[in-house]
């Protein structure tokens, strides 16, 4: 994930402005590349730990931007 994680539908979170993008990996054809996100469960369970806060603290937790920490973002490859 690149940057801080925004909210998105279906209690979803990415970075701003996620769209599928295309690499030319198949010499024929290209292929979409899967948006990587996390669900409103995983957000809660990084920002109990620490690993995530929220850039707003005024603002409702659940829709306001987070950043996230480099020990978060390796707890996901790690865990999800």
């Amino acid at each position: 994930m690149d940057g801080d994680l925004f909210p998105q539908d279906a209690k979803k979170w990415t970075h701003l402005n996620a769209v599928v993008t295309y690499a030319k990996t198949d010499r024929f054809k290209e292929r979409p590349q899967k948006i990587k996100f996390l669900s409103t469960n995983t957000l809660t369970e990084l920002r109990e730990v620490g690993f995530v806060k929220p850039l707003d603290p005024d603002a409702e937790v659940e829709r306001t931007a987070h950043s996230i920490t480099m020990a978060g973002k390796i707890w996901l490859l790690k865990n999800k």
